[in-house]
């Protein structure tokens, strides 16, 4: 059960609205998924139609949004603002990994999460694939005391946050956010009893506070100056682990990795982050271009959370004003507005982003795939080339059709999502056998029989290896007529942010439709253009996430 938000006091008087609505449509948006209709989101905000237009013309203008139909689109671009704040608080980055490489020695789900008032928000995961397999998204907020990581923060709370604590609970008795008994644990020690055990045995267990059937052990990790910076969480169900063997087996090896992220935390180093600059200017050229349909006011309060980053935890008025170009006046009601939303927090002489940055569209997009990505850019080719395209991965000796986007045309290459096809054959195979280290891709070649498809199939493993050769040199691969008779295709790969390919987008056609020459003139670079986008969107939705391939 997730945490009930406040609502915010009434708004200063110098708070920038047109953000305000702009973050309450966001917000709504990422509640219903990631998807709403325009006519959803007049209904929950309450904000009059035309608003409602504006605003999201404008977010789609800013590649947050994908506009279709009437039904806005949550675009993996959005992630950068919470990107902003993962990196600045410096946790899923460094460690990230020793999460991941702890979920793979238990066998068992790992999180990272951050308090964040009352609750706790997730800020990584690294899920089991399982038939019951676990929902908790990267931005989710949970109720402290109905977990353990709630627990382990509570630990270290002051006198003064428990008496704030009391009194919010007192104030809101029949809250869904405070359901009868729930801070109850088995064994009934309520929540404060399980915060002061965390505190003397320095880790906290929730069993079934949560959710019938589900157990989490969680502990602290700290900073080099002893704060708990967030707490790991080792999920599991109750027909894998009892409360008993979680601490048997699973709390030695749990603490040997917070050791080392403490450790990591002490030695890694912080470089200050390279911003995105000139989105000010960008706005203001936007707002010339389309008039009254761009809210530049929202774009530009978006773009003073990007200002934030690895090495830019907290910044002043004038640092945030001189990273996004705007005005010192500009930048300063953005910052009061999104303080009075949540979303900055101000101290002394300066300000830091707060984990509710993540509820600008974060849970939903942190679960995007590979296809989810490319699918919008694939019709986008489509419509320019009057052709049929697709995004494919390695799999084995063969690829496999993971996303597709066909044409219009009475006489198309008709292919299915999960087809496979011989990679030596296929120009999205060759693609990414090319990428292969070379090492790799010889056993694998020995591995697979060569067939003739055609009689034009390329089955010389010498020939093979040279046309691979040429692969790398070129940076795309065309087969012409090798996977079927009348079968043209032009593939390029798509690489992750360590360049990577993680799959292949080709274009395909009836040998009629072009000549070689013409594919390469008129179709490459468009094809190119493509994977850039794609490949742009996967640096930001990867950055602190793993995207499936599938």
């Amino acid at each position: 059960m997730t945490v009930t938000t406040p609502i915010p006091d009434a708004a200063p008087r110098e708070a920038v609205g047109p953000l305000m609505r702009g973050v309450a449509v966001l917000e709504d948006i990422s509640e219903a998924g990631g998807r709403a209709t325009v006519s959803e989101l007049v209904r929950s905000t309450g904000l009059a139609r035309s608003t409602v237009d504006r605003i999201t013309a404008t977010l789609a203008r800013m590649g947050y949004l994908r506009l279709a139909e009437h039904t806005a689109v949550l675009a993996p671009r959005l992630m950068e603002l919470g990107n902003a704040y993962l990196a600045a608080i410096r946790v899923p980055g460094p460690l990230g990994p020793l999460a991941e490489e702890l979920a793979d020695a238990l066998d068992e789900s790992v999180s990272l999460a951050v308090p964040d008032g009352d609750g706790i928000r997730f800020v990584h995961r690294t899920r089991r694939r399982r038939a019951m397999s676990l929902t908790f998204r990267i931005g989710d907020l949970l109720l402290a005391e109905r977990t353990a990581q709630g627990a382990v923060f509570a630990a270290s709370w002051s006198e003064e946050e428990w008496s704030q604590w009391r009194a919010r609970r007192g104030a809101t008795p029949h809250n869904l956010a405070f359901p009868p008994a729930a801070d109850r644990a088995e064994g009934g020690l309520g929540f404060e009893e399980r915060a002061l055990q965390a505190r003397t045995q320095g880790w906290a267990l929730d069993d079934q506070l949560v959710e019938p059937g589900l157990i989490t052990l969680a502990l602290p990790v700290r900073s080099p100056d002893g704060r708990v910076v967030c707490a790991v969480g080792v999920v599991s169900h109750t027909s894998r682990h009892t409360s008993a063997s979680m601490r048997e087996s699973l709390l030695p090896r749990a603490r040997n990795t917070v050791a080392a992220m403490e450790e990591r935390l002490r030695t890694s180093r912080v470089e200050t982050e390279v911003r995105s600059s000139g989105l000010a200017a960008w706005t203001g050229a936007s707002k010339k271009e389309l008039g009254a349909e761009f809210v530049e006011s929202l774009a530009r309060g978006l773009t003073v959370l990007t200002a934030f980053g690895e090495g830019r935890a907290e910044l002043t008025l004038a640092a945030v004003a001189q990273a996004t170009g705007l005005a010192r006046a500009t930048a300063r009601r953005a910052l009061i507005t999104l303080e009075h939303l949540g979303h900055v927090e101000a101290g002394e002489r300066a300000f830091r982003l707060t984990p509710k940055v993540l509820t600008l569209g974060y849970p939903p997009l942190s679960r995007i795939t590979l296809p989810d990505i490319a699918s919008p850019h694939l019709a986008t080719l489509v419509r320019k080339v009057h052709d049929s395209a697709s995004l494919a991965v390695l799999d084995g000796d063969a690829i496999q059709y993971t996303a597709r986007v066909a044409t219009g045309r009475i006489m198309s290459v008709n292919i299915g999502i999960g087809t496979r096809f011989p990679a030596y054959a296929a120009s999205m195979g060759r693609v990414l056998l090319a990428d292969l280290p070379a090492r790799e891709r010889a056993a694998l070649l020995t591995r697979t029989e060569l067939r003739a498809l055609t009689s034009r199939t390329v089955t010389d493993r010498e020939r093979l290896d040279a046309v691979l050769a040429q692969v790398v040199r070129d940076g795309y691969a065309l087969v012409d007529e090798e996977l079927e008779e009348g079968l043209r295709s032009l593939a390029v790969p798509v690489r992750d942010h360590g360049g990577r390919a993680v799959g292949a987008v080709n274009v395909a056609m009836h040998s009629s439709r072009r000549t070689v020459d013409q594919c390469l003139a008129e179709v490459l670079p468009t094809l190119r253009a493509a994977a850039a986008r794609i490949e742009a969107d996967l640096r930001i939705a990867g950055r602190f996430t793993r995207i499936p391939s599938s």
